[in-house]
């Protein structure tokens, strides 16, 4: 069995009841309070980490919860307030040109559609997919480099970009888990299913894992070979 072979229907219905039980409620780990927070916080959150991310924006939401007020602080302002988080300055210009169309065009509102909020600077597919989910309750699936390695390593929905990982878990998540699977698969592949050194002997899905299984039979098969 290959490690990107796909991963059984039954196993995924059990993969994520597993996930479920252990975490019914998962949430983000960006800290926000609106919707306009998220955003914001998720464009900031490209190559960066949510605990940097949060540790900048707390002190910047308590001054800017609003586009208006975030558009009034200034570029210089905001520019500053980011500085410790990766790329600050694109950020920074990204976030209040969108904070101005958000005034001009959209009442000062965030947009409930996937082709206004890509049109927002900075606002790529992933960012409006996780908009579209935590903020209006889409099942959509916001594909970063955790869902990217999870999905491929497990079988789950093996692809060879983010687009065709995204189809592949639209198209095999049983529709009651579809809802919060992209959180479910964030914290496993932050926590568990590490890039480098995966916590195996700590996984409680391992057992539907494609390529767990491919190497405990190969393991199998050098013993009995031996």
């Amino acid at each position: 069995m290959s490690p990107m072979s796909p991963m059984s229907p039954d196993h995924i219905e059990s993969f994520f009841a597993t996930l479920a039980a252990a975490n019914p409620r998962p949430r983000s780990e960006l800290e926000f309070t609106n919707v306009f927070e998220l955003l914001a916080a998720v464009l900031l959150s490209a190559q960066a980490t949510d605990a940097g991310v949060n540790k900048a924006t707390r002190a910047l939401f308590a001054r800017a919860w609003t586009p208006q007020r975030m558009l009034a602080l200034g570029l210089d302002e905001l520019t500053e307030a980011i500085r410790t988080i990766g790329l600050y300055r694109t950020k920074a210009r990204n976030l209040h040109e969108t904070c101005r169309i958000l005034v001009e065009q959209h009442g000062g509102e965030v947009p409930r559609s996937r082709e206004a909020l890509e049109k927002l600077p900075g606002v790529g597919r992933k960012t409006a997919n996780v908009v579209l989910n935590v903020a209006f309750g889409e099942p959509t699936m916001a594909v970063d480099t955790h869902i990217f390695r999870v999905a491929n390593r497990s079988g789950l929905a093996p692809g060879k970009d983010p687009m065709a990982v995204e189809q592949g878990l639209l198209a095999c998540v049983p529709e009651r888990y579809r809802r919060d699977a992209h959180h479910w698969l964030i914290l496993h592949g932050r926590y568990v299913c590490l890039a480098r050194t995966p916590r195996c002997a700590a996984c409680s899905v391992q057992r539907f894992c494609t390529q767990a299984r491919a190497e405990g039979a190969s393991r199998i098969r050098g013993a009995e070979a031996d």
